[in-house]
């Protein structure tokens, strides 16, 4: 690198230039460089910066006036966000920056983190917010984004503002100055999905993955973590995905809490990857604490995970709909998979004498999938997939796959 490291600063200086001189002092105290973006609206901004206000609405296709008369703050941020993300990957193609460090509210952090969604994983990315504390899946996405909460307002320099920006200029300052190397070795990367009541099964997968000499990444299917997965197909071109969790797609479709999206398994798919799919988990749908998930879900069976997650039975009716929803991915698929069901059962819930064991819907399940899907590819076993008879058909279906 021929220039020194370089924080990229977002804030709207008119109501937040005194934390942003305060967090560019502690940057040049250990020798980092900004480059400040002024995404302000109303007001001026009372410091010089490196692109200003005018200059971001302009590249938002609006002028700083016609922006400031919209009437609707929500129109207007949209507006700064577009050509906030303009200005940024220009100066992302022209390596102009190493990291990305956000200060605001509720709309700074909007405009903040909208950013750095745009940006590889990798680059850092610190927002300090007044919204930490809350659930920040909006904000973060599917991003390595560090949120650290300011815990009292963004509202001038005091003894707390000062300790919590300090401490996020600081973890800037070491993400910059001391940046991972690429390696040099990369091998075969392979996807795989999965939660904790399906560990066992991919503990095994995963180790055997690792001495064939391949780079196994695995995402844990949250809502977040699927949809993830999906995207890193897109950028990462995978040897092999090994999705061994679907029960995002359910709870997408059925109010569950950990939705993925609509599309959730449709990238490895559709892009000739590759697959091994698996109905991992898909007994059951996520949801919180024990009594609001009796409300949203009655008579059904349920699982206390934790005080804040709960885990309740499938239902006859999205079983069977998971069944004709994978039958028409694979129908549309573009490249080569396999579909491997367990009937033993399809997570740690669904074992006998387990919480939600399940075999009616197991069942119904299959009975839907077969009777839609096309091609040969599905293979029943009768595993529970936590067996290392079952991890072991995974592995022996994803080097078929991925041979020659």
């Amino acid at each position: 690198m021929s220039r020194k490291p370089t924080v990229l600063l977002i804030a709207t200086m008119d109501t937040k230039h005194q934390e942003a001189e305060f967090v560019m002092g502690c940057l040049k105290e250990v020798e980092v460089d900004i480059f400040t973006i002024d995404a302000g609206i109303m007001g001026e901004s009372p410091v010089p910066v490196s692109v200003s206000r005018e200059e971001i609405a302009q590249l938002g296709g609006e002028t700083l006036l016609k922006v400031q008369n919209m009437g609707h703050e929500g129109r207007a941020l949209a507006a700064m966000i577009k050509g906030a993300l303009k200005k940024v990957e220009q100066l992302y193609q022209e390596d102009r920056f190493d990291g990305v460090l956000g200060l605001g509210g509720s709309m700074g952090t909007t405009l903040g983190t909208s950013v750095m969604r745009s940006l590889p994983v990798g680059v850092p990315k610190v927002m300090v917010t007044t919204m930490g504390s809350r659930n920040t899946r909006g904000f973060v996405g599917t991003k390595d984004i560090l949120m650290l909460h300011s815990v009292c307002d963004l509202a001038g320099l005091n003894r707390i503002t000062k300790k919590v920006l300090h401490n996020g200029a600081m973890a800037m300052a070491g993400m910059v100055r001391y940046p991972g190397q690429a390696p040099s070795d990369e091998k075969p990367l392979i996807l795989l999905s999965t939660l904790g009541t399906t560990e066992k099964c991919i503990k095994i997968i995963r180790g055997q993955l690792l001495a064939d000499g391949m780079e196994p990444v695995v995402f844990h299917t949250v809502g977040a973590g699927g949809q993830a997965m999906d995207e890193m197909v897109r950028h990462e071109h995978p040897f092999a995905v090994v999705d061994l969790s679907l029960h995002e797609i359910t709870d997408h479709y059925f109010d569950g809490d950990y939705d993925a999206g609509a599309d959730r398994g449709k990238a490895a798919l559709s892009a000739g990857i590759p697959t091994v799919l698996v109905p991992g988990n898909a007994d059951f749908l996520v949801t919180g604490p024990l009594e609001d998930a009796k409300k949203r879900f009655p008579g059904r069976s349920y699982h206390m995970h934790n005080a804040a997650i709960t885990a309740l039975s499938a239902s006859d009716e999205e079983m069977g709909f998971l069944g004709r929803h994978l039958a028409q991915l694979c129908n549309e698929a573009k490249g080569d998979y396999r579909l491997l069901v367990p009937m033993g059962g399809f997570s740690a819930f669904d074992s006998e004498g387990g919480p939600l064991w399940n075999p009616q819907g197991r069942q119904v399940f299959l009975d839907h999938l077969t009777k839609n899907i096309s091609g040969s590819q599905v293979k029943i076993l009768d595993y529970h997939i936590n067996d290392p008879e079952f991890a072991q058909a995974v592995l022996e279906n994803t080097r078929e796959l991925t041979a020659g």
